[in-house]
C-alpha cells in the first residue's frame, strides 16, 4: 500500500490530517525550508564527513573548522537496489532509543488507518521513501533532517538544536524553527 491512503480525521495538532496529501506536501516544504535553513546557519550537506552515535543518540558532522553535533533519531532507512523502506522501529540493528520518532509515526499512522506507516517494509522506489519520509517529518515536526548517504541502505536521521564546536573550543547551538 502506498503513503497516500485515507485515514480517519485529524491527530491532536495536526489539522486537516484525513487529507494525507496535505500533510505530505506540508511534510515536503518542511524537508524543503529546513535544508535551506541548516545550510545557512551552519553548512549542512558540506560536512566533510557525518556519523551517528546511537549510544550518545548524537550524529555529528565535522569539518575543516569546526564540529556540528545535535540529538538525534532514526526514521528509517532506503534501499535502491531493493525498492524498499524499512522503518527504524522494524530493524534490529537500530538502538529502541533512537527510533522514537519512527514509534509516534507508527501509532499515528495505526490511530487514522494508513498501513503504509505501521508496515515494518514498504515495497516502493525512492519517490514512495521519499512521500513516507516527507509525512514522518511533518508528523514528529522535525527540527532537523539529513539523509546520511547515496549508497546501500540510507538511513533517513532527523535532528535537534546543533551545537558548533570550533577549533579554538567556542560553541554555540543554533535552533531552527519554520513554518
Amino acid at each position: 500500500m502506498g503513503p497516500n491512503e485515507r485515514g480517519a480525521g485529524p491527530g491532536p495538532g495536526l489539522p486537516g490530517t484525513s487529507d494525507l496529501n496535505t500533510l505530505l506536501l506540508q511534510g515536503e516544504d518542511m524537508i524543503e525550508q529546513l535544508g535551506a535553513a541548516h545550510a545557512k546557519a551552519w553548512g549542512l550537506g558540506t560536512a566533510d564527513r557525518w556519523d551517528l552515535d546511537q549510544r550518545t543518540g548524537l550524529i555529528t558532522w565535522t569539518f575543516p573548522d569546526k564540529t556540528a553535533t545535535a540529538p538525534a533519531q532514526i526514521l528509517g532507512s532506503f534501499n535502491a537496489e531493493a525498492e524498499s523502506w524499512l522503518w527504524a522501529w522494524a530493524n534490529d540493528s537500530i538502538l529502541p532509543e533512537m527510533s522514537r520518532d519512527a514509534w509516534a509515526v507508527h501509532q499515528w499512522g495505526e490511530a487514522h488507518g494508513h498501513r503504509a506507516l505501521t508496515e515494518p517494509k514498504v515495497h516502493g522506489d525512492a519517490s514512495t521513501a521519499g512521500a513516507l519520509v516527507a509525512l514522518a517529518v511533518r508528523i514528529t515536526r522535525a527540527t532537523g533532517y539529513y539523509k546520511g548517504g547515496d549508497g546501500g541502505a540510507i538511513p533517513i536521521i532527523t535532528f535537534g538544536p546543533v551545537t558548533l564546536t570550533s577549533h579554538d573550543g567556542a560553541t554555540r547551538t543554533v535552533t531552527v524553527e519554520i513554518g
